[in-house]
């Protein structure tokens, strides 16, 4: 695994008109060779809601070239942070995994999105159900007082192929445990579960089976996933998001959104591309 940060001290960034900002990338991390992390600054009227996604690209042969990313930082942060794919024929990844401390990046003004906790009926546990970058959401919302107000119980999954490339989530959440404000609400409520497709680990297989055949549960000495108590987000690869649902709808919960909250939700800008 390769593990590279380059800092850089912010600067003020600049609006660049139009629904676009200007920001500057303040530090990079690799994690492995399909897998990075960056943070940049963040212009004071920038507003989010844990969870939501917005559009962040580079310039491109005179033009912005954008695709969607999940804002995984806290919405209290100074800072924004971002995870990606590395994808070597990528129209934008191919460009992105090469940026440095320094550069300038564009970040959409208008953030939006389905994984907020709002879109969710009240519940005793929630669930975070991820896959790769699905889990940069999910960052953000285990960075949010208001996960630990609403739910007795939070549940991180992350699924990934490698080991490596569950090292973004694992800081994540023992970073929490030590943060100054959260530690303390963190501690009891807060489960994690790491589970790799194609190396060997503690946890093994894709998340879809480690529910249906009840392995998550026996490994967590949890009950299993109950309509009555649970609430879940999922976001991750097609195919995942697909055999989830499948399931989650087979149990009779249901699908909610901006305008009725509901059992799960998913993100559906990701999920049709």
């Amino acid at each position: 695994m390769s593990d590279v940060a380059e800092q850089v001290k912010p600067a003020a960034p600049a609006k660049r008109g139009g629904s676009l900002l200007t920001e500057r990338v303040l530090d990079v991390t690799h994690y492995s060779d399909k897998l990075f992390g960056f943070r940049t600054t963040r212009t004071p009227s920038f507003r989010f809601q844990s969870g939501q996604f917005t559009m962040i690209g580079l310039e491109a042969e005179g033009r912005p070239l954008l695709r969607a990313y999940s804002l995984a930082s806290a919405f209290y942060d100074d800072h924004l942070e971002f995870l990606s794919i590395k994808v070597p024929d990528g129209p934008l990844t191919s460009r992105l995994q090469h940026i440095r401390a320094g550069d300038e990046l564009m970040v959409g003004a208008k953030p939006t999105g389905t994984l907020l906790l709002g879109n969710l009926r009240p519940g005793r546990r929630l669930f975070l159900l991820a896959t790769g970058t699905g889990f940069a959401p999910f960052a953000s919302i285990l960075r949010d007082p208001e996960t630990y107000e609403r739910f007795e119980t939070v549940i991180a999954v992350e699924g990934c192929r490698t080991v490596a490339e569950l090292a973004y989530a694992n800081g994540v959440v023992k970073a929490l445990g030590r943060h100054e404000l959260l530690g303390e609400y963190v501690g009891p409520k807060l489960r994690y579960y790491a589970t790799t497709t194609q190396e060997a680990s503690p946890h093994q297989g894709r998340i879809p089976r480690l529910l249906t055949d009840g392995t998550l549960a026996r490994d967590l000495d949890i009950a299993p996933l109950n309509r009555e108590t649970d609430r879940v987000m999922i976001c991750g690869n097609p195919g995942m998001l697909a055999d989830i649902t499948a399931l989650l709808k087979g149990d009779g919960f249901g699908e909610g959104n901006s305008g009725t909250p509901g059992d799960f939700v998913i993100e559906k800008a990701f999920a049709q591309r």
